[in-house]
């Protein structure tokens, strides 16, 4: 049932893609091709970063939505559609793995450039992000930066080192949302379960930290395997504190895979209406990785056998982009 309502909804888009070419003066669909994909919903508007699928050595890009289904952009302010660009902030290669969060008046991007974590602003969700003082977070480096703000107005910074393998960490944020209180930092999640482990990988990978917190019970999402993997895939682990520790669902991976998504993960969530929605990304097809697609899918958290509500992923949809000509 959800391959063939995957397919349905593909098979339409098709079908208006192609009428939408046949018309005069209307606009066409096509696919969004953002890694790391990570919506920001700002004063009814949604805005789509990401790892460009075209040139990540060059910056980060950003589209914009009033739906966050149909989206605009690339919309940057940085040029060329960059929300940043490479030079006004920390970094020469690899722009990786965008988060944008708004405290202060300030939008904050925490990104990853030349495998380092920086920190970058603005006083629009569309950039410029900028840096003055263009350095890392850590001389160590680190991947995949993930902001969680508690109910209690604490914050913490999720991260990836390359400590025995793709590691993820978690530490408290300080003030200035700038570093972080390095007494702090410990392990939260390393590859442990079947799954997570794909044959003949010499290097174990866990990466892309997500959190949410529901019933409060802290739940951080991460991706395992290697990402040219079609075993690539999203797992959760469940905690009574923000830095665990955490203990993996035992059903774990929880993106359905069909015939034609495969290699999902780095996901992100946000609410749309009454939906809980998660964005991730995929190959491009069962016979490319790259460049990989960006997908969503409702969700929603329903009752464990233990006690411990559970997150169920609902059928997978491919997000388009509206190309304004």
């Amino acid at each position: 049932m959800i391959l063939y309502a995957s397919l349905l909804v593909l098979m339409t888009m098709c079908t208006k893609n192609k009428e939408a070419q046949s018309g005069t003066g209307t606009p066409s669909w096509q696919p969004v091709s953002l890694a790391d994909p990570f919506v920001l919903k700002h004063e009814g508007m949604y805005y789509l970063y990401g790892t460009s699928g075209s040139n990540p050595d060059e910056g980060i890009p950003v589209y914009k939505s009033t739906d966050g289904k149909n989206w605009e952009g690339p919309a940057g302010k940085a040029g060329n559609g960059w929300a940043l660009a490479k030079g006004q902030s920390y970094g020469t290669t690899g722009f990786w793995a965008p988060e944008v969060f708004y405290r202060n008046n300030t939008f904050y991007m925490f990104y990853t450039a030349n495998e380092h974590i920086a920190v970058a602003t603005s006083d629009s969700p569309l950039g410029p992000f900028k840096q003055s003082d263009q350095q890392p977070l850590h001389t160590e480096k680190e991947i995949d930066p993930h902001v969680f703000v508690d109910d209690n107005g604490k914050s913490y910074l999720y991260f990836v080192r390359f400590d025995n393998g793709n590691r993820i960490f978690g530490a408290e944020l300080n003030d200035d949302w700038k570093s972080i209180k390095e007494n702090t930092i410990v392990p939260c999640i390393s590859q442990s379960q079947e799954w997570e482990i794909v044959s003949g990988a010499q290097w174990p990978v866990t990466e892309a930290p997500a959190m949410l917190k529901h019933k409060n019970l802290y739940y951080l999402f991460y991706t395992a395997n290697d990402f040219r993997s079609p075993a690539y895939n999203v797992g959760y682990a469940v905690s009574a504190s923000p830095l665990g520790p955490f203990t993996k669902y035992a059903a774990n991976p929880i993106i359905p895979k069909t015939d034609n998504i495969q290699g999902t993960g780095h996901n992100a969530f946000v609410t749309i209406g009454d939906n809980l929605v998660m964005y991730y990304h995929a190959h491009n097809s069962p016979q490319h990785v790259a460049p990989r697609r960006t997908l969503f899918s409702t969700c929603q958290f329903i009752a464990g056998s233990d006690g411990v509500d559970v997150l169920q992923v609902n059928e997978n949809k491919q997000v388009p982009v509206t190309q304004v000509q």
